[in-house]
């Protein structure tokens, strides 16, 4: 995953999360204490104050409506009607181990199943859509009599977004959000996590201790909602070092403002015509992208970034998979 750049940092304070300035629809805005509410409101009866205050100066827009002019069911993602493609085709080459990463226990448990079963206790997710080599689909297909969602399997590409498009294929065509998620993220999830354990059969012999999520996570639902409202979010989190450009030759080129960084994680959630008019863009041109969210981005469409978790690490080395043994014991 890579860095994004944003050219101006907004926040929102809403209790029905309803849109920041960057959901606004199809209007950029270089100056957010001189857009029009008139022009932007989100919803009917909607009236937006914008206050200019808080550390960094950001400024906060302030969304309100009175009772009755709001459909609060228009916000909400409806139940079964989220395709999960959980990307799990990945070599793991940095990880030196002698099976993909995604697939090394983590406590017990191959790394990959904590998200597979974090998606599938969700009431949204009609599918998940597994991407990986068939050699590895057992792990899935043994852990699908403990769920209550259809799994689909797709054949990994070359390249990640080759991975994407390959399960893309594969999703339901009345699917209303595509979330891609990469299963070397197992953390996906907050605080409040119930942590139970529970026998599981593998390979129709062996019985091992799990270690299984019960509750949604709330950073999920969020980009859920986000992509929802804007067409396409992605979960992200500030940027906490001191980024540097550099040439060729490893000299400095500039200081990059910490303050519009954010590092981009997953979930990334679309919506599927946008997915489809980006892949066709994308394979049109020839072009490359790194993350899920970028082939939308060639399009000129908004994506929204949900703020995230600093402990949504992706396990790509021995010192990751240590790191996330002593979350998951916190």
């Amino acid at each position: 995953m890579g860095v994004i750049k944003l050219d101006v940092a907004t926040s929102y304070s809403s209790p029905l999360l309803l849109p920041t300035a960057s959901r606004l629809p199809h209007k950029s805005l270089s100056f957010v204490s001189t857009f029009s509410p008139s022009k932007h409101a989100p919803f009917p009866g909607c009236q937006i104050e914008v206050r200019r205050r808080g550390r960094r100066g950001l400024s906060k827009i302030y969304c309100s409506t009175n009772a009755g002019q709001l459909d609060e069911t228009s916000l909400a993602v409806k139940e079964k009607s989220v395709s999960v493609i959980l990307l799990a085709g990945g070599k793991g080459k940095r990880m030196g181990a002698s099976m993909p990463k995604q697939y090394l226990p983590l406590l017990g448990q191959p790394i990959a199943l904590y998200s597979f079963y974090t998606f599938s206790r969700m009431s949204e997710v009609k599918e998940i859509v597994v991407v990986c080599d068939p050699s590895y689909q057992d792990v899935f297909e043994d852990a699908k009599e403990n769920i209550l969602v259809d799994v689909k399997f797709a054949l990994p590409g070359k390249e990640r977004q080759d991975s994407v498009y390959s399960g893309f294929q594969a999703v339901d065509l009345s699917s209303e959000l595509v979330c891609i998620h990469d299963s070397a993220r197992p953390l996906v999830f907050t605080e409040d996590i119930e942590k139970t354990s529970a026998q599981i059969t593998f390979s129709g012999e062996h019985k091992r201790r799990m270690l299984f999520l019960r509750m949604v996570s709330k950073n999920i639902l969020m980009v859920l909602k986000d992509g929802w409202l804007n067409g396409a979010a992605v979960l992200g989190v500030p940027v906490k070092a001191t980024i540097k450009e550099a040439n060729k030759e490893s000299f400095v080129v500039r200081t990059l403002n910490r303050k519009t960084l954010w590092e981009m994680q997953t979930p990334q959630v679309i919506k599927p015509e946008l997915l489809r008019k980006g892949f066709e863009l994308v394979n049109r041109e020839c072009l490359e992208v790194t993350d899920d969210v970028s082939i939308v981005e060639h399009l000129k469409h908004p994506v929204f970034i949900t703020e995230g978790s600093y402990t949504n690490i992706k396990v790509t080395t021995p010192d990751d998979l240590l790191l996330a043994e002593r979350i998951l014991n916190l």
